[in-house]
């Protein structure tokens, strides 16, 4: 009998790998699997399973989700370790949160099964996810943004868009299990020219399976003094200069503009706005704008010099000089006016003065009138008789021995007409011939005209 004990023994431990009941060792490969509450996503638990047992087809369900993966059987053999990923789907009524601990069923291939008891943290979408931003300045050109999933889950099509007072950006990507993952984005100065430094909210609009929330980072905008100016300065004689600083840094900053004058061009300068300083040493001043700017504020300055009235003033001078030279070197003046004579007949009549001046000591002195072409000379004169008449070329001459220096002498005589004249009555300019120490001149008078609308005048006076 202890024999057929001993064979009946033998062969039961040999045999019984292949008809003992399911057996064996799971050990989870990570631990907080998540599971998003409303999400049609499975989580996914990552098993490993040792079959300590026969060969064998295993097959997993549970009762908590409302489906398992993978779907039919896993074939493992005699003393094999397996990694199987075992994937729960939220049912839509799950009402729990937190920790949530339920049962995965194991049946073998003869209907024989075990149980293994998994933890999932059931949590809500936003509790998902953390985002923020790196440092950055006024300057820069770009900015990192992070988001990074704080769960053991995995996120295979996310849909997130990062709001923020310095860039709006849409981005569509995946992030395994406690997965960070950075994105670089450009900046537009411009955009946040007017900000303060400090720190600011950045808020990501999160969509996934059908599921949105919003979560909220910070970013940090770094202080930085950033004050910019530029010139541009234009024209000789009407000079501009127009100056613009602009604060492109992000703190309030203190802006000094000095200006230096000389004392002559102080003058003519006048500023747009006014400054707030002018100090004077020795030939040069001073003036200073003292402005406080906020970012993104910005301080224009026009300063125009005007050299116009200066040169004018220069000209009318050298001009004055030139004439009086030019006067100096004239021997003989010879002037030339006109008056109305009333005329008892009623006929225009006008008396004409030629005042003849000497300078200088000259001598054969020789003067030409003319008369005008619808004029008549009237026999009366008035100081020097003419030494000559000549009524059919219109034309009387004086004649004088010499002329003492200052020496003057009035030459009149009137004209009439019975021909009316309207507008401007213009008379020919007078001629003096003379000599001076041996050498013949000339000299002109000027040109002597009468308007006929003071003859009106003067008979309604």
């Amino acid at each position: 009998m202890k024999k057929s004990l001993v064979i009946g023994l033998f062969i039961f431990f040999i045999i019984a790998p292949f008809i003992s009941a399911i057996n064996l060792n799971i050990e989870p490969a990570s631990d907080d699997v998540a599971m998003i509450k409303g999400s049609s996503a499975p989580a996914i638990f990552d098993l490993r399973i040792t079959n300590n047992g026969g060969s064998d087809n295993l097959m997993f369900y549970n009762f908590f989700g409302s489906d398992t993966f993978p779907k039919g059987t896993v074939p493992i053999g005699i003393g094999e370790t397996k990694n199987v990923s075992i994937g729960i789907y939220p049912r839509t009524d799950l009402k729990q949160e937190g920790k949530v601990i339920f049962d995965l069923y194991i049946k073998g291939q003869d209907n024989s099964q075990m149980t293994y008891q998994l933890t999932s943290d059931v949590v809500e979408l936003n509790e998902a996810f953390e985002v923020g931003a790196e440092e950055f300045k006024p300057d820069s050109n770009k900015v990192s943004v992070y988001i990074k999933n704080l769960l053991n889950f995995n996120f295979e099509n996310i849909n997130a868009q990062f709001k923020s007072p310095f860039f709006n950006f849409e981005k569509t990507f995946a992030l395994a299990p406690n997965q960070k993952q950075s994105f670089e984005i450009a900046l537009n100065r411009n955009d946040f020219r007017d900000l303060m430094a400090g720190f600011y909210t950045l808020d990501a609009a999160i969509n996934f399976d059908k599921l949105k929330t919003n979560v909220q980072g910070t970013m940090k905008f770094s202080e930085k003094n950033i004050v910019t100016s530029s010139e541009n300065d234009y024209g000789i004689i009407i000079n501009t200069n127009k100056i613009l600083k602009v604060n492109e840094g992000n703190v309030v900053s203190e802006s000094s503009t000095v200006l230096k004058k000389n004392i002559i061009s102080r003058l003519f300068t006048s500023f747009n706005p006014e400054p707030d300083s002018v100090e004077r040493k020795g030939l040069s001043v001073y003036y200073t704008w003292n402005k406080e700017l906020k970012p993104g504020e910005q301080f224009s300055l026009s300063v125009r010099t005007n050299w116009l009235l200066p040169l004018l003033a220069i000209l009318l001078i050298i001009a004055i000089v030139i004439l009086v030279k030019q006067f100096s070197k004239t021997n003989l003046s010879i002037r030339k006016k006109v008056n109305f004579v009333r005329a008892k007949g009623g006929e225009f009549a006008l008396k004409v003065s030629v005042i003849v001046t000497a300078r200088k000591y000259v001598e054969r002195i020789h003067v030409i009138d003319r008369l005008p072409l619808l004029a008549k000379l009237h026999e009366r004169f008035g100081g020097e008789m003419p030494k000559k008449v000549d009524e059919r070329s219109k034309k009387l001459e004086w004649h004088f021995d010499r002329l003492q220096a200052g020496e003057s002498r009035i030459l009149s005589y009137i004209i009439y007409s019975k021909v009316g004249v309207l507008g401007k009555f213009s008379l020919p300019t007078a001629t003096a011939v003379y000599e001076k120490d041996g050498e013949v001149h000339e000299a002109e008078s000027n040109h002597a005209f009468f308007i006929a609308d003071q003859i009106k005048k003067d008979r309604e006076d």
